[in-house]
């Protein structure tokens, strides 16, 4: 059974979602809306669905799904309305830009009976679940100590218009973190303490995006653009984290988990596939490939190669479930827990030190290669 979906936000983000919906078997895109009319009305005649206003849509009995690809900031609002109009509802990161309307959307969805999902769906991906196996086997012991890295130069170089990635809920923390703390969670389970401490690097930006229509422009942040953090989590495994959009270049490892027989390197947690490395003992490091598995394959080209991107993987796997009567994998509970840890960074960082986390109850995701197949047309 195809679930339909509409929508609702047409900015950048909404390409890959559009794309990846031709080939995902559980549901399909119907329609879309944006404020922005004009954007949506040029979606809807590129992908051949029906463009909407964000009211018919909500009111339309034959969408079963909505889309939230909204700004951070009107997460919240679409999500809940979203719900109140009797709709399941799938979420870009992060699930609201606060906790407590994150909360209210997960606790609206457990008493109207709906399903809420959220990104980064990145964690169902073959190189976090190929690692998620090696560790639920016990391959290399328990888990001592992880380190993360995002570090880039910030948005101002590659996206037409970066001035709300550095506003109030924006930032490296909030932005590209929901990859790194995603993945470190599917992988450990729930955080229950951190410490950070942040600082705004570069004073004054300036866009560069050669096709931005504000090339040249200067914009002054408004938080914090590095911030380093301990996360300490519930089941003894500590984690360093390193946010920063001031680094100019890096060789720092994405992500490697230390346990007492072996380490860990995943790839970037941004994309779905990529090298495994695996070190057991003393025998040094062992790269094995993801891209034989279903969604571990190059897929689309990034920076001038190919990767494994398959957003909206979360949203096929919810909409599967949702038909199976079963749970779902990327779930609102996970998704408000990653929020809750990254707003206790920012609050850790903003001088409070450290903060504890409300206890969190959610299943880790974990995707079989056989229940993979079941969601993507051409799977060999």
């Amino acid at each position: 059974m195809s679930l339909r979906v509409g929508l609702v936000g047409c900015g950048n983000i909404s390409e890959i979602y559009l794309l990846n919906a031709r080939q995902f078997t559980s549901f399909e895109i119907v329609a879309c809306a944006d404020l922005d009319e004009s954007r949506a009305r040029a979606k809807a005649e590129s992908h051949g669905v029906a463009q909407r206003s964000l009211p018919a849509l909500l009111a339309d009995p034959a969408i079963d799904i909505v889309l939230n690809l909204t700004p951070a900031q009107a997460h919240a609002d679409v999500s809940l309305a979203a719900l109140g109009s009797g709709k399941h509802v799938y979420s870009e990161k992060p699930l609201a830009a606060n906790a407590a309307p994150a909360a209210a959307i997960v606790e609206r969805a457990r008493q109207a009976g709906r399903r809420v999902g959220c990104a980064p769906d990145t964690v169902l991906g073959a190189n976090v679940q190929a690692a998620a196996r090696l560790l639920d086997g016990g391959e290399i012991g328990d888990v001592v100590f992880a380190t993360a890295g995002v570090l880039s130069h910030g948005m101002e170089h590659w996206h037409p218009d970066p001035r709300a990635f550095y506003q109030a809920g924006g930032g490296p923390v909030l932005d590209m973190g929901p990859y790194y703390v995603g993945a470190l969670v599917t992988l450990l389970g729930p955080v229950v303490r951190v410490q950070s401490a942040g600082r705004i690097g570069i004073a004054t930006r300036t866009v560069t995006t050669a096709s931005s229509a504000l090339r040249g422009q200067s914009f002054t942040p408004e938080v914090q653009t590095t911030v380093s953090s301990v996360l300490q989590f519930a089941g003894g495994a500590q984690a360093t984290l390193v946010a920063s959009w001031d680094a100019w270049a890096h060789a720092h490892p994405m992500l490697e988990l230390h346990a007492t027989g072996g380490s860990l390197r995943l790839a970037d947690p941004n994309w779905f596939g990529g090298p495994l490395g695996v070190a057991r003992g003393n025998a040094g490091w062992v790269e094995t490939p993801t891209d034989a598995m279903i969604f571990g394959r190059p897929n689309r080209p990034a920076a001038g190669t190919q990767v494994a991107n398959y957003r909206g993987l979360g949203l096929a796997e919810m909409a599967a479930a949702i038909s199976a009567g079963r749970p779902h994998l990327a779930s609102g509970e996970m998704a408000l827990h990653v929020l809750q840890v990254l707003l206790a960074i920012g609050t850790s960082a903003g001088g409070a030190g450290a903060v504890d986390l409300p206890a969190a109850r959610f299943e880790r995701p974990r995707l079989s290669e056989a229940a993979a197949r079941e969601l993507w047309r051409d799977a060999p």
